[in-house]
Parts: structure tokens; sequence; C-alpha cells
């Protein structure tokens, strides 16, 4: 009877919800077929995608839960194009160096203006990191008010699981939060200097990802920005330093000691910077499915996609739509047989579920930055989202991912809903990479809320060992960010529903659950 027993709990749980492979199939041709154009921000294709998610929510019952009794939350953004001809150097002492676009620095004026201009002293303030959890402060209680700070990416190196979180990344190394520590301080621009080992890739991504236009949330008025915040090649950053009569090497021996104190350059950093601005017309695509319970119905369980890719752009090999069918139509299937499932159960679970569709992941992750800014339920009354951002559809999968579940009191509850569906969890194999930062359930930790991502692995029941290596790892190489990101239709959906059922199974008892789940002890993210 024992080898019966996974089969009889399959069927069990096929009882709780219907998840349909077909219908997740058929969301994920259409929303990267040709017609979409790439679901591209402030296009015709992300439009057609919007309406498209909007009109399946209404079809599975699950309630308006945008503006003004729509589908549709509005998010401003505007879009910087950072021009050529911003200019960056610097002087001290009667000597001076300037830096090529491109070449030498890349950077955006995040105070949204097409032209500015400013000088102000230079202050090395190490990794620029203030944890005091870690016993660890770069600013040492120095006054970097309209000051250009000089930074590291990355975080002290160390092997002690107790100190940064050793091999793991924590957010204190990402570059977002260099710039923002610095904000927070007053600082009027943030530059890092790259290194290939700081950073953990090359100076060519940098200058690729920063030297074309961004998607930015539009500042509220009186809101106060960096007036630059940019990147300086290994190379730069020595001619800078030299300036100083020091070294990279040298300073980044200085950042990586408990004893570091902020270092006066002796330089002023000058900069014109020229941008071309634009508005940006998006949204993100929000129902609800209330909850059963008349006081915990105000609370709820979140589940999140998004929903854009980079639409028309550079041809490749004659092929201009980017139409992103794994990165992230999946997610999307996914999300939207979710709110089909979750509206036809019968007796609705205590609290409600909210599933949203957001815009501007690829322009880093502002759709769901700026609902965490602006939500629809409290924020202290969220109980976690769980996301979903290209799940692989190559047969029945053998582990489920959830990195960064980890990090919440959810984790048990998540572990033992695997092994109920009888699937092995895969670990994080590069955790130094930081990949819980890279995805839009990063957005509602930010904010407080526990969230975490919800994939497959790369085994796959039937197939040879390293069957799903081999794949992922031609998509990465061929596939990620191309055109030729497209639907086949030899893909095989067993393992998005895999993933739906999980989640689906996860959030109804979180759902029901008497207390909201909260974030382990030492967890970056605490409310």
């Amino acid at each position: 009877m024992r080898r019966f027993i996974p089969l009889i709990a399959l069927l069990a749980l096929a009882q709780d919800s219907d998840i349909s492979p077909s219908r997740i199939r058929a969301d994920v041709k259409y929303l990267s077929s040709d017609l979409l154009e790439g679901r591209g921000v402030g296009q015709r294709g992300g439009d057609l995608a919007t309406q498209y998610i909007a009109d399946q929510f209404a079809k599975a019952g699950a309630k308006p839960a945008g503006d003004s009794g729509t589908y549709f939350q509005k998010v401003p953004l505007v879009g910087i194009d950072p021009q050529p001809q911003t200019q960056l150097g610097a002087s001290a002492k009667g000597k001076s160096a300037d830096f090529r676009w491109g070449d030498d620095f890349v950077g955006v004026d995040l105070s949204q203006q097409p032209e500015q201009r400013f000088e102000a002293p230079a202050v090395f303030v190490g990794h620029g990191i203030a944890a005091p959890e870690f016993h660890w402060d770069d600013y040492k209680g120095v006054d970097v008010t309209g000051k250009v700070l000089i930074v590291f990416t990355n975080e002290p190196p160390s092997n002690d699981p107790g100190f940064f979180d050793g091999r793991g990344l924590t957010y204190y190394g990402r570059w977002t939060y260099k710039y923002e520590e610095g904000l927070r301080r007053g600082a009027r621009a943030v530059i890092i200097v790259h290194t290939d080992d700081t950073a953990g890739y090359s100076w060519a991504v940098v200058r690729s990802s920063w030297g074309r236009e961004t998607p930015y949330v539009k500042l509220a008025q009186g809101e106060h920005a960096l007036a630059f915040a940019g990147w300086i090649s290994r190379e730069a950053g020595e001619r800078l330093f030299a300036l100083a009569g020091t070294t990279v090497d040298q300073m980044l021996a200085a950042a990586n000691r408990p004893d570091f104190k902020p270092v006066d350059l002796g330089a002023h950093i000058r900069a014109r910077t020229i941008s071309k601005i634009r508005s940006l017309d998006t949204h993100n695509v929000a129902a609800v499915v209330p909850g059963s319970d008349p006081k915990l119905k105000d609370e709820a369980v979140i589940f999140s996609a998004h929903w854009d890719h980079f639409g028309v752009g550079e041809p490749v090999n004659g092929d201009k739509i980017y139409n992103g069918a794994l990165d992230n139509a999946t997610g999307c299937g996914v999300l939207l047989e979710l709110a089909r499932a979750w509206a036809a159960m019968p007796q609705k679970p205590k609290r409600s579920a909210l599933f949203l569709a957001v815009t501007a992941e690829e322009g880093g992750l502002k759709g769901s930055e700026y609902y965490a800014k602006h939500p629809i339920f409290p924020l202290a009354k969220t109980a976690i989202d769980l996301n979903y951002d290209e799940v692989f559809p190559w047969g029945r999968a053998k582990q489920i991912v959830i990195g960064g579940a980890e990090r919440t009191t959810a984790l048990p509850l998540a572990e033992a809903m695997a092994k109920r569906l009888n699937l092995a969890i895969e670990p994080d194999a590069h955790p130094e990479q930081g990949h819980y930062f890279r995805s839009d359930h990063f957005s509602f930790a930010h904010a407080g809320i526990p969230a975490f991502s919800i994939g497959v692995g790369r085994e796959f029941a039937g197939k040879p060992a390293g069957y799903g290596d081999k794949l992922a790892d031609e998509f990465d190489e061929k596939h990620y960010h191309q055109p030729s990101d497209e639907f086949q239709e030899s893909w095989d959906f067993t393992a998005l529903q895999q993933a739906a059922q999980y989640g689906f199974l996860l959030a109804r008892d979180i759902a029901n659950q008497e207390k909201l789940p909260g974030w382990r002890p030492g967890a970056q993210f605490h409310r």
C-alpha cells in the first residue's frame, strides 16, 4: 500500500483546488505572443497585456482592487535616459581628473531634472554601511550632508555566518542600499568604485545597464533625491584616489577593517548631468477575493508576478519583439490560475487574497516598489507576499525553490507543504549573488512584509541528470532578456501547475492561521 500514498495524497490535494496546466499554458502563449509586442512599459503591448489580465481576473470572479473601482493601480513613472554629454570630474591641490562617459563612469540624476550642475567635496566612506546588529559603522558620526560619497559595493568579507551572513550577501552589500543610505544622510551624490571582485560582474555589465533609459517612480512634490547616483571604473577610481595619494587596493583594504573611519579625500567632485525625461503611463493590475471572516478579511495574503518585459527594442537576428515568455509570462500564467482557483473555492479562507500583476520589474522592481509605498491593504495587515517569476515549464518538477522563506516564520509551514507535495526544497547554490534582492517580492520585504518567490528546481521526473541544468544554462546564455525568449509548443506545464498548487495551499493555510507570519530572529527586514 505504501507505494500508492503519494498518488492518494495528490488526488486529495486536487480536490482542494482546480489548477489547470492547460489554462496556464494558454495564458502564457497569449501573453508572450507577437500580438502583445513584448509587453513594454508605456507601449501598446503593455496596455494589451494589462487589459487581458484584468479581463481574466473579472472572468475568474475576483473583484477589482485598483483605483476608483477598477482593476488598475496607476503607477506614475518617469523614464530617465542619461545622455553621453553628461560630465564628471575631480580636482584637488591644483590637480584634476576628467572622466569619460561610458568608459570611466555612468550614472543618473535621480532628482529627475533634464540638466543640473553641482560641485561638492568628496568623502570616502568605505562600503557605506551602517549596521548596528553587526557592530559596523562606516560613517562613524561624520556629517556628510551635501557631500559626494565615494564607496565600494558589497560588504566586508567574512566566512562567519554570524557576521554579514558569512558567504551570503545581505542587503547592506547591494548597490541600491548604498544610494539609499547616502540619501538618508543628506549626501548630494553617491559614486561607487567598481571592481570585478566587489561587484561580482564586469564593468561592461555596469555600462550597459546604466547607459540607457530606466524608469523611476515619479518624485512627490518636495521629495529629495540624489543629484547623481553613479559608478566609476576601477581605472577611474585609481585616478580619483591618486589625487589623495592612495590607491584602490589600499582604500579597499582599509574599508574591510572594523576600525575604518571616513576619509576626507581633499578633492571636489564636479558634475553636469544631462538627461532625457519622459512620463510613462503604466499600471499595476490588482484583484481581490474577500476573506470569509468579518474581522480578518481586512488582512490579506498577496500573490504577485510582473507582467512587463522589454517590448519592441533593438533587433537581434532580425527580431525586434522581446516576447518574455519564460520571463515572465510564466509567472503571470500562474497568477491568473491562482485567482481562478481561489475565487472558485466554495468556502473562502478567513483572510482576503490580493492578486497583483506589477509593472516595471525589468526597470528595477518599480511597480512593486510603488505598491509597497501605496498599498491597497495596509502593510501591517498584509500577511505575506508569494511571488512568481520565471517558472521552468519543462516537465514534472522534483524540487521547489523558496529562497528567502528561511528568513520568515512561515518556514516550518513552507517546509511541511513541500513534504506534503513530495517536493524537495532546492537550496541556494550561490547565496553570495543576492538573488533574494532581485525580484518583486523584495519590494514587500523591504517594507517589512514577509515575502519570497516560489519557483521550481532543475530536476525533473523521468529526465536524465543535468537535463534542467542544461536548459536553464542555455536560457541564461542565449535567451534571457533577448527576443528569442519565445513560447515553445514543446513546453510541459506540469511544473507550473505544481508551483501554483504549492503557493495556493501555503497561502490558504496562512490566510486561516491565527497570527500573521513574521521575520525570524535577526532577519534584516523585521517589521
